[in-house]
């Protein structure tokens, strides 16, 4: 029983649940100036993560098959069998109805089709469309793991504005500057699968290259934030500062592979992880401490 309940969260592919506690709830009370109505902020959680987490099983649904070559996904509950097929289709349906509902009934209508677009932008545009087709898939296929940001702020605020976009945008560049290190790791994983993931498709110089490209441009946004939105020099710092460790994480993946070292992509993975998280948790602490 707790092996199948093991199973199931797995599904929902925790991990990105992560990713949208560590956006919305910093957007949510950046939004609100302060910290906003404690059971909104659960009812915008519990919602998102309904979404997400069926986003994750109508992924693992439609991708066993590859997922059974990949070394990294073989132990999935779907390839190994502690789920069938149908039970995971059926439980990804429900998470998708139940959290359409949730949001519908206990956030608005707003926030409902900004949660539901990111689901249908991730399995039918991402998983299904992109994925198999182009190595710029994270690019495009990334705009999902972005909505999280629109939803938190119009929740809060009942509309789309300008701090929410850049904020959108500061995922959207960061997204493949995360992502392509790992395409990197386990590019094996991704030719065997036929998965044309760009570190699979490419050299390292020319991933690294782009993956430098596209933290700037996730630094650059990050710091455009002050000219649409209220903030003190703590945030600027801070984006400043974490900023710079990311571009350098970045930069020295470049520099080794010039000098012929080992790449150590995860290096640049895991710095990536930690500059969205900080630059994040400056967005909510901001109007905590400075207001």
């Amino acid at each position: 029983m707790l092996q199948t309940l093991r199973a199931y969260v797995e599904l929902t592919k925790p991990r990105i649940l992560e990713l949208l506690l560590v956006t919305t709830i910093p957007v949510m009370v950046f939004a609100a100036d302060g910290l906003p109505d404690l059971g909104l902020m659960a009812a915008v959680l519990i919602g998102g993560a309904l979404s997400a987490g069926s986003a994750g099983a109508f992924n693992m649904y439609i991708e066993r098959e590859s997922d059974a070559l990949m070394e990294r996904t073989a132990q999935r509950p779907l390839v190994t069998g502690i789920v069938s097929p149908r039970a995971g289709l059926t439980f990804a349906w429900v998470l998708a109805a139940g959290s359409v509902v949730w949001m519908l009934t206990l956030v608005g209508p707003l926030p409902a089709a900004l949660s539901t677009a990111g689901l249908v932008l991730y399995v039918a545009f991402y998983t299904v469309l992109l994925k198999r087709r182009t190595e710029q898939n994270v690019v495009w296929g990334g705009v999902a793991g972005c909505v999280p940001v629109l939803v938190g702020w119009s929740a809060v605020r009942g509309g789309i504005e300008w701090p929410a976009v850049v904020l959108f945008l500061v995922v959207f560049f960061w997204t493949p500057a995360h992502y392509w290190p790992l395409s990197i790791r386990y590019r094996d994983d991704y030719r065997r699968a036929g998965v044309p993931m760009l570190g699979a498709t490419r050299p390292p110089a020319y991933v690294a290259v782009r993956v430098i490209g596209f933290a700037v441009a996730t630094v650059v946004c990050s710091l455009a934030l002050p000219f649409v939105a209220e903030v003190s020099g703590l945030y600027v710092m801070t984006a400043l500062a974490a900023g710079a460790g990311f571009l350098f994480s970045a930069y020295r993946m470049r520099v080794r592979d010039r000098r012929g070292a080992e790449l150590r992509p995860m290096l640049v993975f895991r710095a990536s992880i930690v500059y969205l998280a900080v630059l994040f948790l400056a967005v909510g602490i901001d109007p905590l401490l400075t207001r």
